[in-house]
């Protein structure tokens, strides 16, 4: 299974960066080719993406969260994937959002696009766009500060 794992500099406070990124139905916004999050509850996702010109649909579980710290994912149907997003404070005004993301491909063009990087690429674009968005903006368009504690 494929890792990936890329991170971006945002010229935002790092509360800014992560209340944003728990806006998980705005994913579609700066994620290229998600097309729908939809937030069950305060641990549960459900996605449809198109991936290679196929359309996906899967659920996901929060398995941890900390307030201006981390976001961990995983699949609970369809294709596997797992992740996890993390938060480093660079100075009052600037944060590093790293994301790191094990994904098992399906079908041979998937699988050829993962021996040519496409998914690093993929998440690097998204990462721009995640940072073009929150600078434009100056601020989040929500926040989420509950938190997830991991399970044993």
């Amino acid at each position: 299974m494929p890792t990936a794992e890329k991170s971006i500099d945002v010229d935002t406070y790092v509360t800014a960066a992560y209340n944003q990124w728990t806006q998980f139905e705005e994913f579609p916004q700066f994620m290229d080719g998600v097309k729908e999050v939809r937030q069950l509850d305060d641990r549960h996702l459900h996605w449809r993406v198109k991936v290679a010109g196929v359309e996906r649909e899967f659920d996901a579980e929060i398995t941890e969260q900390l307030k201006d710290e981390r976001i961990a994912w995983r699949s609970t149907s369809g294709t596997h994937q797992a992740g996890v997003v993390t938060f480093h404070k660079l100075s009052q005004s600037s944060t590093r959002v790293m994301l790191q993301l094990d994904m098992e491909s399906e079908g041979a063009v998937e699988k050829a696009g993962d021996k040519l990087g496409l998914v690093e690429r993929k998440i690097s674009k998204d990462l721009g766009n995640f940072k073009k968005l929150i600078e434009e903006r100056g601020h989040p368009t929500g926040a989420w500060r509950g938190e997830v504690p991991r399970e044993g």
